[in-house]
């Protein structure tokens, strides 16, 4: 059995969880001589996938540098030279392998339709992370095509992958799509390899940790409900001398600058760039992790803090209470009240901290990147057996 992967997601994602999605994939079929696969990319940024050099001869045409410049059609201005380069000269490499039709199952690891011309008659599935663009279609612009090809892709697609059970309700609901078409397949921590005993990269950049502080991780735009989230606690901060560290994403824009200085809280709230050991250092100190967001597909950042001992303070909506279960706090991500009881609750009773703490590591025994490559494995040999 012979699964074709392309190049989408590595040709315009450096970091994120949907190339550590495949990357971790593609890391546990190289151990299982069951399992065939290719990925079609020529190059790539990604980190995710340059971690693992050992993928690399399941690149099918690695080469330093793309030849096809100024060729790419609907070129938007605003878009690099270099960005648009890379992603024409890995999506002809796709065409090519799809066109030599040398594989039994298709799976994109983006939403851009443009393979279902070459793929004849062998069949495709299509992994589904979220439905945030269907939700919440007032965080995206009205230019952006994500929607319309996730929806012509969940139409076609043989099968679809689901990485919670949330997300697979939100697909039946919105698209009235047979449940048995809708598989659902967990995804693994992303620091499974260092609980294992492998090193997370050195850098001398690891922050000087002192003060009491509780995390927010991740991007901070639109749905990720931070600004509100900031406003319900900048009392608070203020008041008792905690802070909060924003790790990951971009730094702090105008607009968010702005805001802090309003609320009186610019030297109590900071941006820290992160790698793997950075993040796991903050994680491990943290007060707490808080999750406000108002909807997630799956949630990486929840299994991270419980592999790190750091109890966590979610949102009980989308996917998180099903992914944290009974080893965090949940909130209502709109009400302010909540938000600040819940941490003021975590901060002021050591039990329940220790109890959560020991429930993340319980909690946490249920997903494993094996497991994700197991039921994955089995599904795509159903479609084969087929």
């Amino acid at each position: 059995m012979k699964i074709l992967y392309d190049h989408q997601i590595f040709s315009t994602q450096n970091y994120g969880g949907i190339s550590l999605y495949f990357s971790e994939l593609m890391d546990q079929f190289s151990l299982n001589p069951h399992i065939d696969f290719n990925l079609s990319l020529c190059y790539s940024n990604n980190q995710n996938i340059r971690k693992k050099p050992f993928l690399n001869k399941y690149w099918s045409n690695k080469t330093p540098f793309c030849p096809f410049l100024n060729q790419f059609p609907l070129i938007e201005e605003h878009i690099p030279k270099s960005i648009i380069n890379k992603i024409f000269n890995n999506q002809k490499e796709s065409e090519r392998l799809l066109k030599n039709q040398d594989f039994n199952i298709f799976h994109p690891t983006y939403y851009n339709p443009y393979f279902l011309k070459y793929l004849q008659n062998k069949p495709f599935v299509i992994t589904v992370y979220d439905m945030i663009h269907e939700l919440f279609p007032m965080y995206f612009s009205t230019s952006d095509p994500t929607r319309k090809w996730k929806k012509e892709l969940i139409y076609k697609s043989d099968f679809i992958i689901a990485i919670s059970k949330n997300t697979k309700d939100d697909i039946i609901k919105l698209f009235d799509i047979d449940p048995e078409k809708i598989f659902v397949v967990h995804l693994g921590n992303p620091f499974e390899s260092f609980t294992r005993g492998q090193e997370p990269e050195k850098t001398q950049n690891v922050p000087v940790l002192g003060e009491s502080y509780l995390l927010y991780v991740g991007n901070r735009q639109g749905y990720k409900n931070f600004i509100f989230f900031v406003q319900s606690i900048a009392d608070f901060l203020r008041q008792n001398g905690i802070y909060l560290y924003c790790a990951g994403g971009e730094p702090f824009t105008d607009q968010e600058r702005e805001m802090l200085e309003k609320l009186g809280i610019q030297n109590f709230v900071r941006f820290i760039r992160v790698n793997d050991k950075i993040l796991m250092n903050l994680y491990e100190k943290a007060l707490a992790f808080v999750f406000p967001s108002l909807y997630e597909g799956f949630g990486l950042p929840v299994l991270e803090a419980f592999s790190c001992g750091c109890p966590a303070i979610l949102s009980n909506t989308g996917s998180l209470p099903e992914i944290g279960d009974d080893a965090a706090i949940y909130i209502n991500p709109t009400d302010s009240n909540t938000i600040l009881d819940s941490i003021e609750l975590l901060l002021s009773d050591g039990r329940k901290r220790e109890d959560l703490i020991l429930r993340g590591y319980q909690r946490l025994k249920h997903f494993s990147w094996e497991k994700t490559a197991e039921q994955t494995k089995n599904f795509y040999s159903r479609i084969y057996e087929e």
